[in-house]
């Protein structure tokens, strides 16, 4: 599908102007997590956002120009590169959107645990547990993304598989039922169930902790200390719906895409597929903007 010039230079500043947010925002966020990771050694938590900054930044700045949803394609309807780049962009592209999903979990149980457990968390949750956690937020997508897309297996039993792979024109990565439910599993339901069961367990222990503190003495101190117990309840519950709200908003479509297409006999059209991919990269330049003005914790240091 050819599109005139005035419609393909509108996309290319929409997308560059979305590229630039997102790659400068996680600069920023990597700027201040790094200034508060060296202040604050004690506190592992700025570490898991340094590192998902780092994610963001990389998507923003190597994904979203050049892969297969990225903007040349989006906006020329081309792949200019072959195929054998086609797959090591996309195994990247994956991989990176799944290390930025995994590491969102990964900060909804560190806010829970520091907002759940305060006395145990300093020696529950230390840098050493930061960095099993982040292995395993890097190698379980690196090796899922790499080993899909190399060994074909996602497009085993295709019909025409071939023949779209011999037009060089075009980067044809789709998947069929059972990796597309694979994907749809990983990707976003096991996820969604993490981050909802998190908000959950905190919104059963918040009240918990409400009833303690109304059970308290009524004296001015209490009253204090209610009052702030209330408030720091209210804060982690805002930073997790948030958190949880926008993965579900951005992400939902795509993969739920992934998902049904095969079993659609692959009629999603690219358009759709590009449109919906990003979204989900939308998520990527919202992360430090919800750092930046909605987490009063992170925006104190």
């Amino acid at each position: 599908m050819s599109r005139s010039s005035g419609v393909r230079g509108a996309m290319y500043l929409f997308m560059t102007g979305v590229i630039f947010i997102t790659v400068l925002g996680n600069l920023v966020l990597s700027w201040k997590s790094s200034i508060s990771y060296f202040k604050q050694l004690h506190s592992p938590t700025n570490f898991l956002i340094l590192s998902m900054a780092i994610i963001d930044f990389l998507l923003g700045f190597t994904i979203m120009p050049y892969s297969r949803d990225g903007m040349i394609i989006s906006v020329e309807n081309c792949w200019y590169f072959g195929i054998t780049f086609c797959k090591v962009h996309y195994s990247f592209n994956l991989m990176l959107c799944l290390v930025s999903i995994f590491h969102l979990c990964s900060i909804a149980v560190d806010h829970l645990y520091a907002i759940c457990y305060p006395l145990h968390y300093s020696s529950k949750i230390t840098f050493h547990v930061i960095r099993q956690l982040l292995a395993i937020c890097w190698t379980v997508p690196a090796a899922f993304a790499f080993g899909i897309v190399f060994s074909e297996a996602y497009a085993s039993g295709i019909q025409g598989y071939k023949i779209l792979v011999a037009c060089s024109s075009l980067c044809p990565i789709v998947f069929n039922k059972l990796w597309g439910t694979v994907l749809f599993t990983v990707g976003l339901f096991a996820p969604s169930c993490v981050m909802i069961g998190i908000y959950a367990i905190f919104f059963v222990i918040s009240k918990k902790h409400a009833r303690v503190v109304n059970n308290m003495p009524d004296d001015a101190n209490n009253d204090v200390r209610s009052q702030l117990s209330k408030k720091k309840d209210r804060e982690a519950a805002m930073t997790l719906s948030i958190f949880m709200g926008m993965f579900l908003i951005c992400w939902f479509p795509c993969f739920f895409t992934f998902l049904i297409d095969p079993f659609l006999h692959f009629t999603t059209t690219l358009v759709l597929f590009d449109a919906l991919n990003w979204f989900g990269y939308f998520n990527s330049t919202c992360n430090p903007l919800i750092y930046d003005f909605f987490i009063h914790d992170f925006r104190k240091h």
